[in-house]
């Protein structure tokens, strides 16, 4: 690793040095340098440059050696989520300790190096193709099925593994859906010039190489606003996980989104599609898979899921 770009260098430099680093980066990638930013929360932080292209935002994540996987409670499960699991376990007349359950869906503690990137701030969608309404494309019983749906004041339409049609103000947004599998898949990111962040560069990107089940600490914090267990008292409030971490990323929160990652086959970290949440878990059990350290998922079969795959596109720095 380039020492000048890893997190405790990076973290020491003066604002103009920053600065010209960051203006070089962006020359070498033909970025839009956008500005620092300083990312501040739960207990990490970084001020780092904010980049953009072709329409996307990215953030430069600097490089580091660190501890990942888990076997053990930091601090200790908090009060909150051990009762709930207690209660869970009474229900489901479960036997067995909490930790050693979660500890079987954790990843093996193991030392990473991780190199310098330059990182999309946002998930993004896989297979979706936004089209007008007017497309010859669309077929004419779907656009049917649209005017009966909007008819009954709905404002998202999905036809499975065909279209989807979301209210925007007074008119619709269609989107076409193509189907893609992993392969062809990284091979069309690749040719764009990104990459997919390993399981290993994921999880520090979630977690920074926090110790803890999450980046926050050893229990689930029941203040957030959570998608899927959200108050209707809390409906202008924004989901506290999806907020950018201590890296300015928008990662591992929606356990319905599965983030793709780079690997001999297709895995996925940061959600299980919904399992744990659709099979009445609650929130600590539902909300597990978005550990950094939960164990990557190797799906069985290559064909990507446009309503629960997602990707991060991502450049590895390397600078002479």
């Amino acid at each position: 690793m380039n020492e000048t770009l890893s997190r405790p260098r990076f973290n020491q430099m003066e604002t103009p040095e920053k600065q010209a680093l960051m203006e070089k980066l962006a020359a070498r990638y033909d970025m839009t340098f956008l500005g620092l930013h300083t990312f501040d929360r739960w207990g990490q932080s970084c001020t780092t440059g904010v980049f953009g292209k072709d329409g996307r935002e990215f953030v430069f994540v600097p490089g580091d050696r660190v501890t990942l996987g888990w076997e053990r409670f930091a601090i200790g499960l908090s009060q909150e989520s051990r009762e709930e699991l207690e209660y869970l376990f009474r229900e489901w007349e479960m036997e067995g300790d909490p930790e050693e359950m979660i500890g079987e869906g954790m990843a093996p503690v193991r030392q990473a190096a991780i190199p310098p990137m330059l990182v999309g701030r946002e998930l993004e969608e896989i297979g979706w193709e936004p089209v007008a309404l007017d497309d010859p494309r669309l077929r004419p019983d779907w656009l049917e099925e649209l005017r009966q749906f909007a008819a009954t004041g709905g404002n998202s339409l999905t036809l499975v593994g065909c279209a989807r049609f979301e209210r925007d103000g007074d008119s619709w947004q269609a989107c076409l859906y193509h189907e893609i599998d992993y392969p062809d898949f990284r091979k069309r990111l690749h040719d764009q010039g990104f990459s997919l962040p390993t399981a290993d560069e994921w999880a520090y990107l979630c977690g920074g190489g926090c110790r803890t089940l999450f980046p926050w600490g050893d229990g689930l914090d029941y203040s957030m606003r959570l998608h899927w267990f959200e108050d209707t008292e809390d409906e202008d409030r924004p989901y506290d996980m999806e907020e950018p971490n201590f890296f300015g990323l928008s990662i591992a929160y929606d356990p319905y989104k599965r983030e793709v990652v780079q690997a001999d086959r297709f895995t996925t970290c940061g959600g299980d599609g919904g399992c744990n949440i659709c099979g009445g878990l609650g929130p600590f059990l539902g909300f597990l898979p978005c550990s950094p350290h939960y164990r990557p998922e190797v799906q069985e079969d290559n064909e990507l899921d446009g309503d629960y795959d997602f990707y991060r596109p991502i450049i590895r720095v390397e600078m002479s």
